[in-house]
């Protein structure tokens, strides 16, 4: 099923209406869809590379605008579920979680908007902790304006070959962002902590 639903994608990419089908798969990966926008976005940007930025760009604002979908989505299944929760043994770490997000939400979500994580569960997990929205999308425009900048940056400079090496770059390099930027977490609160 995958498989088929990713050679669709892909096909996409060379239809004549192929930028506004790369914005509904990017808003609409963001919230429910399995497959990543970067299947299209590849093709797009080795096929033009002069308007490889402008998909890029594209590309970003509609997965912000889709993961404020999910973000919704997460606020209002966590409505019909809240009485539920509050009342359970995990109340408590609920509100933790909370906590951790309004503290560190907007790196959660640029890392996540970043890394071979499926973004919807990190943009429908903020609705539900009820995530300040203002981080959410400066994380999210930041996170996904890298991820999606690099696609294009990558495909412009190494062309097809890259192409069809991309979701293994794409994922070794989003492991490696989120290592890093996990080890400098680690130095910076140990640090500020030790001070």
């Amino acid at each position: 099923m995958f498989r088929r639903l990713y050679d669709r994608t892909l096909a996409w990419s060379a239809h004549r209406r192929a930028p506004a089908i790369l914005a509904v798969v990017s808003a609409a990966e963001s919230a429910v869809f399995p497959i990543p926008p970067d299947v299209m976005l590849a093709p797009m940007c080795l096929a033009r590379p002069q308007r490889a930025w402008d998909f890029a760009a594209l590309c970003t604002v509609s997965s912000v605008l889709g993961g404020m979908l999910g973000y919704l989505i997460g606020r209002l299944a966590f409505a019909w579920l809240e009485p539920w929760l509050m009342s359970s043994a995990y109340a408590g770490a609920f509100e933790a979680a909370v906590a951790g997000f309004e503290r560190h939400g907007f790196w959660y979500i640029l890392l996540a908007g970043f890394t071979p994580i499926p973004y919807k569960v990190f943009t429908v997990s903020a609705g539900v902790v009820g995530m300040p929205v203002l981080p959410f999308l400066a994380g999210s425009l930041v996170g996904r304006g890298a991820r999606f900048g690099l696609v294009a940056g990558l495909i412009r400079l190494g062309g097809e070959r890259l192409a069809r090496n991309l979701r293994r770059w794409v994922d070794l390099l989003g492991w490696l962002v989120l290592l890093a930027a996990l080890l400098v977490f680690v130095v910076l609160w140990f640090g500020g902590n030790g001070a």
